[in-house]
């Protein structure tokens, strides 16, 4: 590497719960292709710092898929950049899978994005600020608990807006609509929180869903590019526990089966308040642990509260 290759610095923040016998925070300085990282914890999400006046990642989708790689890379489920806001926001992000394509916008993501500018500013106490995403003005909350509150904006039920093929069953709304894969006939109802959405809670088939059960690498991309989708779909396969107790294993369009997902557990509890399965107000439990989602009526938006802690930081050679 030449020494006057650019840099690029980043911490690395999970959204999956502690783990007791994981190493504290560490620094690394890997190239592109380097060896294998040693083993840790899983990260679910990792933001990356942009200079302030750029609107341009400094990482490329085939650098963001090489970075999120675990076994060659850093192992993430998405590189996520803190880039100058715009239309009155404080801050824009964007964010590449570990497939390289970019969504609108990740909710687990988003409070990986507040930790980080808590860490880079030395916020201290309750803070919040607004960040420009593809799915328009999203608002984080960090509380004085280390939690991050987000308001994630009202959730999208017409089917020409998710978009999903599928036809509308109730009001403009794809409630409870059949989907054929694999030969089963499921039960979706479909939701975009500024990302499509395909929640189901069982098939014709299937007396209980049990989710643990579930081979999500063999089913999910069946749904992920199942032709009612144009856009691709995120699909989030749901056991309900209690009326304000969901369990959930979600596969992400572009990232495959990852241990969390705030847009897609957003959509689940939205989904199981259209099939009244739920209250609005749910713990939702995901692998990586829960959050505490609610759709309120007064002003229909769904707040999503849940934990981001530093696991290391770093800089990558490019």
């Amino acid at each position: 590497m030449s020494p006057a290759a650019a840099t690029t610095t980043f911490v690395a923040i999970s959204i999956a719960v502690p783990n007791p016998t994981a190493p504290s925070r560490g620094r690394v300085r890997l190239p592109l292709g380097g060896v294998p990282a040693a083993p840790r914890r899983a990260v679910a999400s990792m933001a990356v710092s942009a200079p302030r006046d750029s609107s341009v990642p400094k990482v490329t989708p085939e650098e963001a898929a090489k970075l999120c790689d675990r076994n060659f890379g850093i192992g993430a489920d998405g590189v996520i950049f803190v880039m100058p806001g715009v239309n009155g926001a404080d801050y824009t992000m964007r964010i590449f899978n570990s497939d390289g394509s970019e969504p609108e916008m990740c909710g687990n993501g988003v409070r990986c994005f507040a930790r980080f500018i808590a860490e880079i500013e030395n916020l201290q106490g309750t803070n919040r600020f607004t960040i420009h995403t593809g799915a328009g003005k999203i608002v984080p909350e960090i509380q004085s608990d280390g939690q991050v509150k987000v308001d994630m904006g009202e959730p999208i039920l017409s089917g020409l807006d998710i978009p999903t093929k599928l036809l509308a069953t109730k009001n403009k709304a794809v409630v409870q609509a059949e989907l054929a894969v694999e030969g089963l006939t499921w039960h979706v109802t479909c939701v975009s929180m500024g990302n499509p959405h395909c929640v189901t809670f069982g098939a014709n088939e299937l007396k209980v869903l049990q989710v643990d059960d579930l081979k999500l690498s063999e089913i999910g991309p069946k749904f992920e590019h199942h032709e009612m989708f144009p856009a691709r779909t995120n699909t989030e396969f749901v056991q309900v526990l209690s009326r304000s107790h969901l369990k959930m294993r979600v596969w992400e369009r572009g990232a495959g089966a990852t241990l969390a997902c705030g847009t897609g557990a957003c959509a689940v509890v939205v989904a199981a308040v259209l099939e009244g399965r739920a209250e609005r107000k749910c713990v939702v439990d995901l692998p990586g642990g829960p959050l505490e989602i609610e759709w309120r009526e007064d002003d229909n938006h769904v707040y999503m509260t849940g934990p981001a802690e530093v696991v290391f930081y770093g800089s990558v050679v490019h």
